[in-house]
This record gives structure tokens, sequence and C-alpha cells, in this order.
């Protein structure tokens, strides 16, 4: 990590079909090896599948799945005196995101339906639903960090 100075972020740009930014991010999440077409078609029939599924807004269902994973609270490790603790820290907004789009991706491939568009559907409607295993880790991380409040003031 350079010392001199903070790196500039990025610009994404919105996906060609909802015009939004955080479909994209979502997109570069799922990608692999640099196929870009093969994960918009995997995202794209997966909002379909929600579509049909639920007869609800696929986006609309992205988005709030996307709210409920994200997370507010995490535990970071803290050495003091020969010790380690586990300190809960807010968590930026930015992070908040990564991390929903993280779990929801790696949950949606350890699911059992049989294409990844399937599962990833799946997946986000469980998580719009406010079920689904991404929205038991995010529970699990906000558990954590309340049963570690005892050491917030040793928060840097």
């Amino acid at each position: 990590m350079s010392r001199r100075r903070r790196t500039p972020r990025r610009r994404v740009l919105p996906d060609p079909v909802y015009h939004d930014i955080v479909v994209t991010k979502f997109i570069n999440g799922i990608m692999k090896k640099g196929k870009r077409s093969t994960a918009e078609q995997i995202f794209y029939l997966a909002i379909d599948h929600i579509e049909k599924k639920t007869g609800k807004n696929g986006l609309e269902t992205f988005q709030k799945a996307l709210e409920n994973v994200k997370p507010v609270l995490e535990v970071r490790s803290r050495r003091v005196g020969g010790a380690t603790y586990q300190v809960p820290v807010e968590i930026r907004s930015e992070r908040r995101q990564a991390l929903a789009i993280r779990w929801i991706i790696g949950f949606a491939g350890e699911r059992s339906e049989k294409t990844m568009a399937e599962r990833l559907g799946a997946e986000l409607a469980a998580a719009a639903g406010n079920d689904g295993a991404s929205v038991k880790k995010k529970e699990d991380t906000h558990r954590m960090a309340e049963a570690n409040k005892a050491f917030a003031h040793f928060k840097w």
C-alpha cells in the first residue's frame, strides 16, 4: 500500500439495461476471468427468474435484497497489551455495499438450484424477504458486534 497518497477511485459506468451503477458492481462481482457477457447474462436471467416466480419488479427486489443484507456493524481485531480484542466498529457505506454483494453472490453459489442464474434469483428473492443465508450472515455479524460491545472503547 502506497504511503504517498490515496489511490483515486475508479468510476464505474452504469449497466446498459437498467442504467444503474450498483447493478454494474454486482455484475463485476459475478464476473470470473473477465467474462462480462456471461456475468451479465447470469444477472439478467436471475432478474427474469425473480419476476416470473414472485410477480414483482425484479430490479426493486434486487435493491430490497441488497438493503436487507447490508451490515451496519462488524468486529475488527485490535491488539492491546498482549491481548487481542474483537472491537465493534461501524462500516463505511462503500464497504457495506461491497460486503452485501460478496455475500449474496457467495451464498447463491452454494445453493442447490441447477443454474447460477436460478441460484442467484432464489438467493435475491430470499434476501428480499429477509431470509436466506446472506441475511443470516449479516445477523451473525451484528450478533458478534453486539456481544463484543464491552470492548467498544478500544476503537481507534
